[in-house]
């Protein structure tokens, strides 16, 4: 940011991101099951029902509340934004993968080995702090739009595009950091979820449409492609396929058998 660069008045929207805004925090409801009724209307009418709305833009995130939803979205896409090579963050559903992601035993670090002693050492030794990936979004967000205001009066979804990047460059050379939480940590949390929703199979809520897999020309789920390798670089001719639908990635009967 140089000094000629005006401060966005507050309350007022700077420019967005590149790719621009894909909805932000989402007022729309999130997509459920048939019910029982629209099942029997289905055979009453003999039309078909209508199929669920998958767009992350419609999206309503479970784990985040709006304000810090509104953060990931703007976040996650100057991490990743849309260009000449593809689509970005926003539109690829990462910040709704990492809602999801939030409600998992992963989100809540069961996963993690979190028994003190914490302190510090090098990075060899691995995470070394008390907080789980649930701690370090939620202990993070709100102070990280609390120094926007401060610094650029106005919260961080709101500000241009370079103000963003100022930001998170200053996050991850950890300049700043939040109720003890270390900035470049919570950056890491960031960037590593971001290319995670990006590029994971689409039935855990992101790659969306499988753009990620289509700017990498990655064959996906598909139980045979040897007629295609050791091609020295030639493209994959056909696209990607994902998991089967069912089962939920996210139901408890699946957590349980990942554990398992």
């Amino acid at each position: 940011m140089t000094s000629s660069s005006p401060l966005p008045p507050h309350g007022v929207s700077a420019p967005l991101s590149r790719r621009g805004f894909m909805g932000g925090a989402a007022s729309l409801s999130s997509v459920s099951l048939l019910s029982h009724a629209a099942k029997a209307d289905e055979k009453n009418t003999g039309q078909q029902p209508n199929a669920p709305d998958d767009n992350p833009a419609h999206y309503k995130p479970v784990f985040f509340n709006p304000e810090e939803y509104l953060f990931l979205c703007h976040a996650c896409e100057r991490i990743l934004p849309q260009d000449e090579n593809g689509p970005g963050a926003q539109a690829l559903g990462v910040p709704r993968f990492i809602d999801r992601q939030m409600t998992t035993p992963y989100g809540h670090g069961d996963l993690w080995y979190m028994k003190a002693p914490f302190v510090n050492g090098p990075p060899e030794l691995g995470y070394q702090l008390p907080y789980s990936p649930q701690d370090l979004y939620r202990g993070a967000i709100t102070p990280i739009n609390t120094y926007c205001l401060m610094t650029y009066h106005a919260i961080f979804a709101a500000l241009a595009p370079e103000w963003q990047d100022d930001v998170l460059h200053t996050l991850e050379d950890n300049k700043l950091s939040f109720n003890e939480i270390p900035g470049s940590t919570f950056f890491e949390q960031l960037r590593t979820n971001t290319l995670e929703g990006a590029f994971s199979d689409p039935a855990y809520g992101g790659n969306y449409a499988m753009g990620g897999w289509k700017m990498m020309g990655f064959p996906g789920a598909r139980a045979d492609f040897m007629d295609w390798i050791n091609q020295e670089g030639a493209p994959y001719p056909l696209g990607p396929v994902g998991m089967p639908p069912k089962p939920d990635p996210y139901s408890p009967s699946f957590q349980n058998d990942e554990e398992g």
